[in-house]
C-alpha cells in the first residue's frame, strides 16, 4: 500500500495539486495506491548525476534548485509553490537512462507526494499513451534534431576555417612558383656570364678574389633579412649605388641597384670588387664582375624567398595538425595558449598584432603561468572558432579581438574572448545560449554555434560559459577546469552487446 513508508495518500488532497486536478477518481486511486506522502526534514532531497528513483510533488514546504557547473552549484529555482514537481520526471521516456537533472534541497520540513519511477512511468504509459508518444518524439527527436544541425554547424566552421587556410596556403606556393620560376631564368644567365668570364678578362688572383666576394655576399644575403632599412634609408642607399654605377660606366646602373640595396651592399662593397678586376681593361671586367654578382644576390635571394615560403606551408601545416589535433588522442594534455594560437592561425590574415595593418587587431592579455589542461582539446578548438568567428561578425570585420588568460581558482582557468563591436541587446542576450536562437539574418546563421560550445564546456568539460555585454565591450567568459572528465571506456560486456545490435 502507498502508507508503507508515510502517510496514507488522500486521493481528494492530491486533487488540490495542479499537476492532478483534472484527473479522474479512477486515476487518482491508481496514484494513491502506487504513492505514498512523506514528510521530509529540511536538506538535501535529490543529487543532480544520481539514478532518477523517485517522482517527487509538493505538497507543502519550500525547495531550492540547483545545477552544476563551473565546479559550483548554481540556484535555478526557489519556490513554495503547492504542485511543483521534480526528480524522475521524464522516467515515461523508452530507453533514456534516467538521473536527476538538478539537485534539490529543502529549506525546511516539507511534505511531498512520491512515487516511484517505475510505478510513474506506468501510469503515464497507460493512462495517458498519446502524450508519453508526443513527448517522446518531442524530446528524442529534438534532440537528433540538435545533433543533425550541430553537425552542420561544424561543417560551416569547418568550411570557414579550410577557406582561410587555403587562402593562406595560395600566398606562399604562388611566391614558391614564382621564386622557382626566376631562379631558373637566373641560372641561365650565370651559366652565359661564367662564359663570358672564362674569356680572360680576369687573372687567376682576381677571379679568386672574386669567388671569395660572391661567398661573403651570400652570406650577407642570409643576414640582411634581419636588418630592416627604412624607406628612406634604402632610398638613400639605392640613390649612392645607382650614382657610383654610372660613374664607373656600368651599362644598366639603375637596374643593379635595388638589388644589391636587398643585398645589404653598399659602396664600400663596390670598391672592393673594382680593385679585384683586371686593370688592363677594367671596365669591361668591372661590368662583368658585377654582373655576376648580381646573379649571385638574385640566386640567394629567391633561395631565401623558397626556403621563407617553405617555413610558411610548414607552419601552417603544423598549425592545421594542431588545431585538428589529428595526431593526437581526443583526450590528453594541452596548453591552452597553444590551442588559442593554432586557432588564431586558422583565420590568417583576418587577424593580425597591432601595427600590421589586418583588419583585425589582436591583443593578447595572457597569464603563461597557467598549467595544461587534461582536456578534448579538438572540441576546444572548436569552441574557440565559433567564439571568435562571432566576434568577428559583430565587429563587421574591422575593431579589436581581445584574448585574456587568467587562473580562476585552484583548479580552474578563466578565458575571456572580447570584441569592441556594437554589442549584444538587452533583450536576446539571456536567450543567446539557448539552441536554435541566432541574430544573424535568415539563412545566415543555424543558431547552434554557441549552443555547441556551451555544451563542450560545460557538459563534456564541467566548466561554464557567460557572457558580459555594453556597446564596445562584449565579452565571451569560459571557466575550464584543469581535469575534464575522462570518455567513459566501454566494458567488454557492453562492446559485445554493441557488436549484436
Amino acid at each position: 500500500m502507498g502508507s508503507q513508508n508515510g502517510e496514507e495518500c488522500v486521493r481528494d488532497e492530491l486533487r488540490t495539486l495542479f499537476l492532478f486536478e483534472d484527473l479522474s477518481d479512477e486515476q487518482l486511486e491508481i496514484l494513491c495506491e502506487a504513492g505514498s506522502i512523506h514528510t521530509f526534514p529540511a536538506g538535501p532531497l535529490s543529487q543532480e548525476g544520481e539514478p532518477a528513483t523517485c517522482f517527487y510533488v509538493l505538497i507543502d514546504g519550500e525547495l531550492i534548485m540547483s545545477k552544476r557547473s563551473g565546479g559550483v552549484d548554481i540556484q535555478t529555482n526557489q519556490t513554495s509553490q503547492r504542485g511543483v514537481y521534480f526528480g524522475a520526471w521524464s522516467a515515461y521516456i523508452p530507453g533514456e537512462e534516467q538521473s536527476y537533472q538538478a539537485s534539490v534541497r529543502l529549506t525546511k520540513p516539507s511534505r511531498c507526494f512520491v512515487l516511484d519511477s517505475n510505478d510513474f512511468a506506468e501510469f503515464m504509459r497507460t493512462q495517458f499513451p498519446m502524450a508519453v508518444h508526443l513527448l517522446e518524439g518531442h524530446l528524442v527527436g529534438g534532440r537528433r534534431q540538435s545533433q543533425i544541425i550541430g553537425q552542420r554547424e561544424k561543417l560551416l566552421a569547418l568550411g570557414t576555417i579550410t577557406a582561410g587556410l587555403t587562402h593562406q596556403l595560395n600566398n606562399p606556393a604562388a611566391a614558391t612558383a614564382r621564386a622557382t620560376s626566376d631562379l631558373r631564368e637566373t641560372v641561365g644567365k650565370m651559366r652565359h656570364k661564367l662564359a663570358m668570364l672564362a674569356n680572360g678578362k680576369f687573372t687567376p688572383e682576381a677571379l679568386r678574389v672574386l669567388v671569395s666576394i660572391q661567398d661573403e655576399v651570400a652570406e650577407q644575403v642570409a643576414k640582411v633579412k634581419s636588418v630592416e632599412l627604412t624607406a628612406l634609408e634604402s632610398s638613400d642607399r639605392e640613390d649612392a649605388i645607382g650614382d657610383w654605377l654610372e660613374d664607373h660606366e656600368i651599362v644598366g646602373a639603375w637596374d643593379y641597384a635595388p638589388t644589391f640595396v636587398d643585398a645589404g651592399l653598399d659602396t664600400d662593397w663596390l670598391e672592393r670588387i673594382l680593385a679585384s678586376v683586371d686593370e688592363v681593361d677594367a671596365t669591361a671586367s668591372l661590368q662583368g664582375a658585377l654582373g655576376w654578382l648580381k646573379y649571385t644576390i638574385d640566386t640567394e635571394l629567391r633561395m631565401n624567398e623558397i626556403a621563407e615560403a617553405s617555413k610558411r606551408i610548414s607552419a601552417l601545416l603544423a598549425g592545421a595538425k594542431q588545431y585538428s589535433q589529428m595526431d593526437r588522442g581526443a583526450y590528453h594534455n594541452a596548453d591552452v595558449h597553444e590551442l588559442l594560437r593554432s586557432t588564431i592561425m586558422m583565420f590568417g590574415d583576418q587577424i593580425g598584432h597591432q601595427g600590421k595593418g589586418r583588419p583585425i587587431t589582436l591583443v593578447k592579455d595572457t597569464d603563461r603561468s597557467l598549467p595544461e589542461l587534461l582536456c578534448y582539446p579538438g572540441d576546444l578548438n572548436q569552441v574557440w572558432t565559433n567564439l571568435i568567428d562571432n566576434a568577428i561578425q559583430a565587429m563587421n570585420g574591422h575593431g579589436t579581438l581581445t584574448i585574456r588568460t587568467a587562473r580562476e581558482n585552484e583548479d580552474m582557468i578563466r578565458v575571456e574572448i572580447c570584441d569592441d563591436g556594437p554589442g549584444i541587446p538587452e533583450d536576446v542576450i539571456d536567450r543567446i545560449f539557448t539552441p536554435f536562437f541566432t541574430t544573424k539574418p535568415f539563412g545566415e546563421g543555424t543558431g547552434l554555434g554557441l549552443d555547441l560550445a556551451w555544451r563542450i564546456v560545460v557538459e563534456k568539460h564541467h566548466g561554464n560559459m557567460s557572457v558580459q555585454s555594453k556597446p564596445g565591450d562584449t565579452r565571451f567568459i569560459v571557466t575550464l577546469p584543469l581535469q575534464a572528465p575522462a570518455p567513459i571506456t566501454p566494458t567488454p560486456g557492453e562492446l559485445s552487446a554493441a557488436g549484436t545490435e
